[in-house]
């Protein structure tokens, strides 16, 4: 071939670039290629990107690397990533900021919540690429001191199918817009970033597991120690508190029918009276109650409580309330509030094990109760068994040698003979009344747990010692309205009265009526023969100093040959 044909075969190989300079085709060449290599190393960033943010497992540290490697994917100058609220209100609970210096952000105030462009892709959870933020409709515009942003690009980040927060980026480095590319990029990179989420919150789960397993365990070692049943209570709702980051926490406890329910322990916040009352009566509560299994109100404005009238509820937002059964004869909840504010840590509790932490409470009270129990058994046996020794041993033999005594006075003819010997009977009979009141003084423990079980065990150990059984009458709430600690001077009262009946009256009946309201009285009548004064102040002083200590009374009435009734009465505590 010759010049001409050389000539024809290369213009038939490269048509359409006719006028087109060397340098510009060159540089063309070379922007292709800088493009697939640049391409390449972002490619080779995503995958470092995926397996950087999978090796964490505390979920804070997981969305600091997402937003970080998310603004180097695309070239972004800011980057942040919005977590929504798990509860009612689909808004921004947590968002994580890169790019912006911390004195920065502290000029600007509040964080986004999710309100305007925010506020649209949590409405509309889909890609959303913007040459302008000020130019879209939904723009709220900056708060002062805000950075000027403009190119905008924001990604949904999913968990399965549900929304877990979204990615935004704003300000593409050289002053452009956010292209396909970088948006195919970024949603890549959401796909994995919800992997990861999701393995960081599978192992916050097993944490908080292992929180509750913990506290339950170390709940049933702690109640033991406690003196008193309201340290327990106390215990038991601080310690569901503080493993949920509840705001408050209270314990309910009632008789099985549940009509007369109290607040017997409560954690977190301090509460006015009213508001302590409007708490025995909230749907959780009950529900949990009734049915016997987690009960929960998403807001307890919603629940049967006047909200009005306890000041302190109107910041609560949900409850949750699970059955908890700390004593064999009553039955109540543990429950548990979050504020509105926190409501988050209420949508990711599991109830579940919330119930089997007041389960295991409960076991452990139930048994601490039955070991008291058996130890006050244990006393009251040892002491029956003092009791019925004094009594057909002791007290009959001194009778004998009483009966003696008195029969060897007509024996003896020496006036100073006889008067020693009626000295000696007359102090076997006062002996035989001292040992009658120490067994009087047996049934009294100085930590009585059941006050009125008390009282009917007293009634009836003095009902084998006088030969009849006292009546016994009960009169108001005397299990919940007599104060643990009135308990020992109410039953030492109780314990006198009977030892003075038996010992000075010559009664053949007793009455014994306990009364609980605001004031706490007890009286013991007999039909006896009377006491004198000088009796009355000598047996009796004791108890008035009790009443008088408490801010309370006695009042003795007794006339010869009409009976004898004591009335001890002291304000309820």
């Amino acid at each position: 071939m010759g010049a001409a044909d050389d000539d024809h075969v290369i213009r038939t190989r490269t048509p359409g670039l006719d006028g087109v300079e060397f340098e510009d085709l060159v540089h063309a060449v070379l922007d292709r290629m800088h493009g697939a290599l640049d391409q390449q190393a972002r490619l080779q960033l995503l995958l470092d990107a995926v397996v950087t943010i999978s090796a964490d497992l505390s979920l804070d540290g997981v969305l600091a690397r997402i937003v970080a490697i998310a603004s180097r994917l695309v070239d972004a100058e800011y980057a942040a990533l919005g977590v929504l609220s798990a509860g009612r209100r689909r808004r921004l609970r947590t968002f994580v900021h890169h790019g912006i210096s911390d004195d920065i952000a502290a000029e600007i105030g509040d964080l986004p919540t999710g309100h305007g462009l925010l506020g649209l892709i949590i409405d509309r959870p889909e890609p959303l690429r913007l040459h302008d933020i000020a130019e879209h409709a939904a723009s709220y515009g900056f708060p002062a001191n805000h950075p000027p942003m403009s190119s905008f690009l924001g990604v949904p980040v999913r968990i399965r199918d549900r929304v877990f927060g979204n990615l935004y980026l704003t300000e593409k480095v050289g002053g452009g817009d956010f292209t396909v590319e970088d948006e195919e990029v970024v949603v890549a990179l959401a796909a994995a970033a919800g992997v990861a989420i999701e393995n960081a919150r599978l192992y916050e789960e097993t944490t908080a597991r292992e929180a509750w397993a913990r506290a339950s365990a170390e709940i049933g070692s702690a109640l033991g120690t406690h003196k008193s049943t309201q340290e327990s209570y106390a215990a038991v709702a601080e310690g569901a508190r503080r493993v949920c980051s509840a705001d408050a926490a209270w314990i309910l406890v009632g008789e099985p029918d549940a009509d007369d329910l109290q607040v017997v322990a409560l954690a977190g916040r301090p509460w006015t009276e009213d508001t302590v009352e409007a708490l025995t009566s909230d749907d959780a509560s009950r529900g949990a109650l009734e049915k016997g299994e987690p009960c929960a109100v998403e807001d307890l404005h919603g629940s049967r409580t006047v909200v009005d009238a306890a000041p302190g509820l109107a910041e609560i937002g949900p409850v949750l309330a699970v059955p908890f059964t700390p004593t064999g004869h009553s039955r109540g909840t543990l429950s548990l509030a979050w504020t509105s504010d926190n409501e988050d840590r209420y949508y990711t509790l599991d109830a579940q094990l919330v119930a089997s932490y007041a389960e295991q409470a409960s076991l452990a009270m139930q048994l601490t109760e039955a070991r008291e129990d058996q130890r006050r058994l244990a006393v009251f046996e040892d002491r029956d068994r003092i009791g019925r020794d004094l009594h057909d041993l002791v007290i009959q033999r001194l009778f004998a040698v009483g009966l003696g005594l008195q029969g060897a006075t007509r024996m003896v003819d020496r006036p100073e003979v006889v008067a020693r010997l009626d000295q000696a009977v007359d102090d076997l009979d006062a002996t035989i009344k001292d040992i009658r009141r120490a067994i009087f003084g047996l049934s009294s423990l100085e930590t009585a747990g059941d006050v009125q079980a008390e009282v009917t065990r007293l009634v009836e150990r003095a009902a084998a010692t006088l030969k009849f059984r006292p009546v016994l009458r009960f009169e108001g709430p005397v299990r919940t309205l007599v104060d643990p600690g009135l308990a020992p001077d109410l039953l030492a009262v109780l314990a006198e009265g009977l030892s003075n009946a038996s010992r000075h009256a010559e009664a053949t009946a007793i009455e014994v009526v306990l009364e609980a309201g605001e004031v706490i009285v007890l009286t013991v009548r007999d039909d006896g023969r009377g006491i004198t004064g000088e009796g009355a102040e000598s047996g009796l002083a004791n108890i008035r100093t009790r009443a008088e200590r408490r801010g309370g009374s006695l009042t003795i009435r007794t006339q010869q040959g009409e009976g004898t009734t004591i009335v001890w009465s002291v304000p309820r505590s």
